[in-house]
């Protein structure tokens, strides 16, 4: 396993749509354990294939709060089939470092996927899940939780992060 390099806004290849995976084989589950690794190690509670540069629609999760046994969700392929009600969350991300926002979501979500095993599953989440589900399967679709935002605080962030820009320059 290893630790991956997570990317970062402005790059580019966070804004590109995910391919499906069409075999699950032993380098998509490779990926997966380094994805896995890569989030906890981070640390998040949940990763997409494309904030490592992979463009595949793999999304792993895990909610699980410590000192609580680790609870990983491996969602290959996954879409939304249904959505009920609406929630607020403040959310972060990995790839969007230094910025939390609340953010408007479907306060329950059910979701088709695929497991390692390449068997057909669906789950339900609600709350946190509900929102990390959505969340992680923006990023398949290119989507950030920064595109989300007012255009006020989209244009305050990125501003930000150009000053970081040239401030590292100099």
């Amino acid at each position: 396993m290893a630790i991956l390099e997570i990317l970062k806004y402005p790059d580019p290849n966070l804004k590109k749509k995910s391919q499906p995976v069409i075999k699950i084989d032993e380098e998509i589950r490779q990926l997966v354990a380094d994805m896995a690794e890569t989030m906890y190690a981070a640390p998040g509670i949940g990763l997409a294939a494309p904030q490592i540069g992979r463009h595949l629609r793999i999304v792993v999760i895990d909610i699980t709060p410590p000192p609580q046994p680790k609870n990983l969700l491996v969602l290959i392929n996954p879409e939304i089939v249904a959505g009920d009600g609406e929630i607020t969350w403040e959310e972060g991300c990995l790839s969007v470092p230094e910025l939390s926002e609340e953010v408007k979501r479907k306060k329950q979500v059910t979701v088709r996927y695929q497991n390692l095993e390449g068997e057909n599953c669906e789950i339900t989440g609600e709350d946190l899940l509900a929102v990390v589900l959505q969340h992680e399967i923006d990023h398949l679709d290119g989507i950030l939780f920064l595109d989300r935002l007012s255009k006020l605080k989209k244009d305050l962030y990125r501003r930000k992060i150009q000053k970081e820009r040239r401030e590292k320059q100099l």
